[in-house]
């Protein structure tokens, strides 16, 4: 059985180990504005102390809310943001990075984001470099902790050394589960000493009655949500599982007091169905 809570199953970054990233994350995407706070109270509340938003999600300015008034010391948290696209300008990129941190931190001189990503690797490869460089400036002036990627391949990854001065990123997060393992970027990042977080590990619920699934679930006595976190956790990935339900929030995070057999890691492995079983995006590896 595991020891492991939440609150002490902590990671240093590879590549930049100052900075320690909790291993299991609250995700907020399609939070509403009205619910997104109540959201990440509950999750403070069940032991998470990662928040995983973004500009796209609309819903910074409350995951921030949240954490002034969950009276936690802002220094036990890891909070990430992620930019889409480029806003125009080396400037105004920036500058929209900077809206971020106060949405998130406040208005004060010591506002900062632990984490923030380049969302898409659809900008070509002019509009990646100009996000890149905007958010290693944004590192240099101490308002993010920490520099990444989402949704890149390794052919993105390995264009950034024209240009990176902060190579290789700190963590690239993509979809994982059982039937979208992308092994080719899994095994890259984790040879480049890249964090692999895992956005949709719980499917957004799609399989939550597939057969084997359920069956393991049944033999442990543990939810499928639960089964699929801790299949993410034992693949060495950061999982950003999603939901609105204090409940569910709550559950979602008691996955560390069971071990999912070898023999039962092969069987949710053998389920892998490559680019095919993506529900959101598999990355383009080029």
């Amino acid at each position: 059985m595991s020891t492991t809570t939440i609150l002490n199953d902590l990671l240093p970054l590879p590549s930049h180990p100052s900075v320690t990233i909790p291993r299991l994350g609250l995700g907020v995407y399609k939070s509403p504005t009205t619910q997104c706070e109540k959201t990440c109270l509950a999750g403070l509340r069940a032991g998470y102390r990662h928040i995983d938003t973004a500009q796209f999600y609309a819903n910074e300015a409350e995951v921030g809310q949240a954490v002034r008034n969950s009276g936690l010391p802002r220094e036990s948290l890891f909070l990430t943001t992620k930019i889409m696209a480029p806003a125009g300008s080396p400037e105004a990129t920036y500058e929209k990075l900077l809206e971020s941190v106060k949405k998130i931190g406040g208005e004060g001189e010591d506002a900062y984001v632990d984490l923030f990503l380049i969302h898409s690797s659809k900008s070509g490869k002019d509009g990646r470099k100009e996000l890149w460089q905007a958010l290693e400036r944004l590192m240099e002036a101490g308002k993010t902790r920490s520099i990444g990627v989402s949704n890149f391949g390794v052919g993105h990854i390995e264009e950034m050394k024209q240009y990176a001065k902060v190579w290789p990123p700190h963590v690239n997060q993509i979809e994982l589960h059982p039937w979208c393992q992308q092994k080719v970027i899994d095994a890259y990042c984790k040879e480049h000493g890249i964090v692999v977080e895992a956005y949709a590990p719980l499917v957004r619920n799609y399989k939550a009655n597939e057969p084997t699934l359920v069956g393991i679930a049944e033999k442990y006595g543990k939810s499928t949500a639960q089964i699929l976190i801790r299949f993410a956790l034992q693949k060495g990935w950061v999982p950003l599982p999603k939901s609105d339900n204090p409940d569910r929030i709550q559950a979602n995070a008691d996955v560390y007091g069971f071990v999912i057999s070898d023999e039962d890691m092969a069987v949710l492995n053998a389920l892998d169905r490559g680019d095919e079983g993506a529900i959101v995006q598999a990355v383009q590896n080029e």
